[in-house]
């Protein structure tokens, strides 16, 4: 088994950028939001972040929502929630979360230079639980369903941060809750019909992929291991 890389040893080698923004919605609830994160190594990091966003990364990488991650550096990006496909990205110096670890570790071992996150809903919270409930009600209450990249309201966006090219792989990591179906069906009804997609399906399910951090150390280091092995066999 491949050792444990530690954080301290991790973010000397690599660095973190998200857009973070504030969606205003008709009920005049703010929303804070993450719609995209670059890690990059040091070595290939513009001195513009931003350049970021058109480079090809090694992977881009499907996960369930941004969770703890935070801006380090203060951000004014306000928008109202019609008017969230005019948007620009902005990428900004962010705090990562144990969650990011782990896909550095996997970028650590594969020899990757760049990793693109994207999530099934771009709302901020930490625990899965409360980012459910927030979802579900506010499509349920305000029709809002632009928190997802995935929306038809985003399609602009999407096709520009989901890069299509061929060698650029495609890891799917969003958990396996089944209250994320609908998340989940609306993610993969805009993916690239001929894509192969990586990622660590739970037996007897449906589209359920394995988060990067289960709760235990010995259950992160197997997800890390058999990642490592599936792109082994891939290659």
């Amino acid at each position: 088994m491949k050792p444990f890389i530690p954080a301290k040893e991790l973010k000397q080698q690599f660095g973190v950028y998200g857009h973070f923004y504030s969606v205003e919605l008709p009920s005049q609830e703010i929303v804070e939001c993450r719609s995209v994160l670059e890690i990059a190594s040091h070595d290939i990091t513009p001195s513009d972040h931003d350049e970021l966003s058109s480079s090809q990364p090694d992977a881009i990488f499907i996960m369930m929502n941004p969770g703890s991650s935070k801006p380090l550096v203060e951000v004014n990006n306000h928008v109202r929630a019609k008017a969230i496909r005019k948007l620009k990205t902005s990428l900004v110096p962010t705090r990562p979360d144990t969650t990011q670890y782990q896909v550095m570790r996997l970028m650590h071992f594969l020899q990757w230079q760049h990793v693109r996150v994207l999530n099934l809903s771009d709302l901020r919270s930490p625990k899965s639980a409360e980012f459910i409930k927030m979802f579900e009600r506010l499509e349920r209450e305000d029709q809002f369903e632009a928190h997802s990249i995935f929306s038809d309201a985003r399609t602009d966006e999407r096709s520009l941060k989901l890069n299509h090219r061929r060698k650029t792989s495609l890891v799917l990591a969003w958990g396996i809750s089944d209250k994320l179906s609908p998340l989940i069906e609306r993610c993969v009804s805009k993916l690239p019909k001929k894509k192969k997609v990586m990622g660590l399906l739970e037996p007897n399910t449906h589209q359920k992929y394995r988060h990067p951090l289960p709760s235990l150390i010995k259950q992160q280091r197997q997800w890390v291991e058999q990642m490592l092995q599936q792109f082994d066999a891939t290659s």
